[in-house]
């Protein structure tokens, strides 16, 4: 006699027919999506080939809200040959001017182009052998202080016992004994001067005593004093008459000298 199946064998066959059933009843996955195309076929809208008539849409577009279409073929052929010409104006200096850099600098700093370097290069200058003065400069200075004035070739000591007398007035204030030197530099820098002048308005190397030799009317030489300003600022009287500067201007006796605005009077005389 048969053994009848148990109770779970008869439960698990009746749970397997249900769910093949199901199985069979839903519709499959290809089925379910097969008016929709796989997600994994879509494109995105960037990568899609635009529509044949694009150009002609956006030209469409253009037309409605008034804005100028930027077209090449609508362009003018003058238009088109002034914008070729200044784009290739524009590329030429953009090239000159990587060129002009690139000479221009070079490793360690900035070199000047070698056009450049041709006009400002000055000539050069061949040996200068003239007088600079400075040699004269300093070997006629006294106490550190340039004198503006240098002696003559003809100067020489007076064999005349020439005097300065000085007045204020009708007063004598002193006495100088002018004959013991060929020169005498007169003015207010006491670091350098012979006579000096305090006044103000004289300059500080004002006029000079020179004692020069000379020919008389016979031919015979002669030691005369002269007199020369020195380009002073309120100028040397003789007698009451300015001198011109940078002159010598001969002495007699009992002349009367003043220098700048002083009244202090120098008056030149001498012992026979």
């Amino acid at each position: 006699m048969p053994s009848s199946p148990s109770r779970s064998s008869r439960y698990s066959e009746d749970r397997h027919r249900q769910r093949y059933r199901s199985r069979s009843r839903s519709p499959s996955r290809q089925s379910r999506y097969q008016d929709e195309p796989p997600r994994h076929r879509r494109r995105s809208p960037l990568s899609r080939s635009p529509s044949p008539h694009a150009s002609r849409d956006r030209r469409d577009r253009y037309k409605d809200s008034g804005r100028p279409h930027q077209q090449h073929e609508n362009r003018r052929p003058g238009q088109q040959q002034q914008q070729q010409q200044q784009q290739q104006q524009q590329e030429k200096r953009r090239s000159e001017g990587g060129r002009q850099q690139r000479q221009q600098y070079s490793w360690g700093g900035r070199s000047p182009s070698p056009e450049k370097e041709d006009e400002d290069q000055p000539e050069p200058e061949g040996p200068n052998y003239g007088l600079s003065g400075k040699l004269a400069a300093e070997t006629n200075t006294v106490n550190g202080v340039e004198l503006k004035y240098n002696e003559p070739s003809e100067a020489a000591k007076p064999k005349q016992h020439w005097r300065f007398y000085v007045f204020k007035g009708s007063e004598q204030i002193d006495l100088l004994h002018v004959h013991r030197q060929s020169a005498f530099l007169i003015g207010r820098d006491r670091a350098v001067v012979d006579i000096p002048v305090d006044h103000p308005s004289c300059s500080k190397q004002h006029a000079v005593l020179q004692y020069r030799r000379v020919n008389d009317d016979k031919g015979q030489p002669i030691v005369k004093p002269f007199i020369i300003d020195l380009e002073s600022t309120n100028g040397t009287h003789i007698n009451g008459d300015k001198i011109p500067a940078s002159r010598y201007v001969e002495l007699k006796m009992k002349d009367v000298v003043t220098f700048g605005q002083s009244t202090r009077e120098y008056v030149l005389l001498h012992s026979e």
